[in-house]
Formats: C-alpha cells, sequence, structure tokens
C-alpha cells in the first residue's frame, strides 16, 4: 500500500467554514456568505444550474420556495490535491411558494475548500423536485 505523502491532512476548521456558510444562506445573509468564497467559487445544483454569484441563486430559487431549512446528521472532510472536501447529508424542509410545508426531503452537499480556507466549488443534489413540478 502507497501512502500519497504530498496531501495533508483536512484542516479542522474546514467543515466550520462550510457550517458558517450554509447558516449564513439559510438566514439569506449574502454579505456573510460572500466573504466564505475564493473569487473562482462555482456551485452547481440538480439539474445542472450553474451560478458564479450567490444574487443569481437566490434568484433562481424564488419561484421553487419560499423557504428552505437544513438538518443535518452528518458532515465529513477528507483531502484532495485542490485543498479540503467536505460533504454534508440531511434533509430539507420549509415552504412550497403556495405557502404549503415539506419536509424530509434529502440532500447531499459536497464543497471543496481551498488551502486559505475559502470556498471553490459547491456541488448540491437532493429529491427537492421528486413529485413537485417546479419552474425550470
Amino acid at each position: 500500500m502507497t501512502i500519497q505523502a504530498d496531501l495533508a491532512p483536512p484542516p479542522t476548521d474546514a467543515i466550520g467554514t462550510v457550517r458558517g456558510y450554509l447558516a449564513a444562506m439559510e438566514r439569506r445573509d449574502l454579505d456573510r456568505a460572500r466573504a466564505s468564497l475564493a473569487e473562482r467559487f462555482t456551485m452547481t445544483f440538480p439539474g445542472g444550474m450553474r451560478f458564479t454569484r450567490l444574487e443569481d441563486l437566490v434568484t433562481w430559487a424564488k419561484p421553487r420556495y419560499r423557504f428552505v431549512r437544513k438538518t443535518y446528521e452528518r458532515f465529513s472532510a477528507g483531502t484532495a490535491p485542490e485543498g479540503t472536501t467536505v460533504t454534508c447529508f440531511g434533509t430539507l424542509s420549509g415552504e412550497w411558494p403556495d405557502g404549503s410545508p415539506f419536509s424530509g426531503i434529502r440532500f447531499c452537499d459536497w464543497f471543496l475548500v481551498g488551502p486559505d480556507g475559502k470556498l471553490i466549488r459547491q456541488e448540491v443534489w437532493n429529491d427537492l423536485a421528486v413529485g413537485r413540478s417546479l419552474p425550470t
């Protein structure tokens, strides 16, 4: 077995950075969330929707739901040549645009955190659209 010595252990604050970013996004505190982002940050959401600006994500999400909250089951961190990976799993709850509630919807978010502690990439998977017709 060969161990790659060029990968440093994941920084202990990578999960904290991701948690802080997600909490700021849930509150729609875009300035605080933006402070966690690398200049080249990209995010990809279900359906292949790719964004580089938080404002564009908020605009895209607005007709899909009134609000969404995350309940976290677990976080994990690992190393990558570009930095640290952080994955979180859990469920979503919130309200559809018509005000009806939803809950128990599975999600997984994957992040790449750079050596400087800034978020480089976010990939999002969830079952939000299952059984629900959402605008594209």
